[in-house]
């Protein structure tokens, strides 16, 4: 038996199964996730016997037929009936590969990586102390990594100073141009930011660079066909305004 058409509920004549629930869950979304329990189950389903009960009420008391119903209902049918037009008249609109390829070659300057720096930092409060820690790196008394874990008052000291990999405008300008005017494998002077004194070491880094077509292809094919899209659906809008002339008050 499919668990889906499992009986949850019975209101008088109106079943609610477990798919009913499934396909609450799903409209959800992201509360959905966090319902999906025995608990939050049980709340979906009290909530559809709710619904029942007062669907019931309006099926005994003739809702159907009040006019203020009937006119909220005819709103609701043009509102369905005009997006199920609109998914007809794009429903046939996909973008090829050759679409995505030509789309990528017309717009490369786009679909750049920026320039990166992978660095590790020092930060104290005073330009004396930089300079001293700077002194007994350079000294080869103390590497940069153990310097970091003893002085700075960074959160990365736990990790050696390591800030990760970061591309310009990730970091205050101060930090930003020292590291990124900085050769690989170079430690710097005190640089000032407004946190204190930093000493930065840049472990790596990475020219800009295109990104290669198969990383984005599925990316771009969503972007091409919902440009696409919006073409048809634009040039439909022009031929319907020939068909029912629009007069504007």
């Amino acid at each position: 038996m499919d668990m889906n058409a499992k009986v949850l509920a019975k209101v008088g004549t109106i079943v609610i199964t477990e798919a009913e629930v499934e396909e609450n869950l799903m409209a959800l979304a992201q509360r959905g996730q966090n319902l999906n329990h025995p608990e939050g189950r049980k709340m979906i389903l009290e909530q559809l016997v709710n619904r029942a009960l007062f669907l019931s009420e309006a099926r005994r008391n003739f809702y159907e037929a009040d006019p203020k119903f009937k006119a909220e209902l005819n709103k609701i049918k043009d509102e369905m009936l005009a997006n199920f037009a609109i998914e007809k008249a794009i429903a046939n609109v996909v973008a090829t590969d050759d679409d995505v390829k030509k789309f990528y070659e017309e717009h490369k300057e786009e679909f750049v990586t920026g320039e990166s720096v992978e660095a590790s930092h020092i930060l104290v409060d005073s330009e004396e102390k930089a300079n001293e820690i700077l002194a007994d790196i350079q000294a080869e008394k103390i590497t940069f990594e153990d310097a970091a874990k003893q002085y700075s008052s960074c959160p990365s000291s736990q990790r050696g100073g390591a800030l990760g990999e970061f591309t310009h405008g990730q970091m205050v300008p101060e930090f930003d141009q020292a590291a990124f005017a900085m050769n690989e494998g170079e430690v710097s002077g005190p640089v000032k930011t407004q946190f204190g004194y930093h000493l930065i070491k840049v472990t790596a880094k990475k020219e800009a660079a295109e990104m290669p077509f198969e990383q984005i292809k599925a990316q771009l094919k969503q972007q091409v066909a919902a440009e696409k899209q919006r073409a048809a659906y634009n040039s439909r809008v022009n031929q319907l305004k020939i068909l029912f002339p629009v007069d504007l008050y």
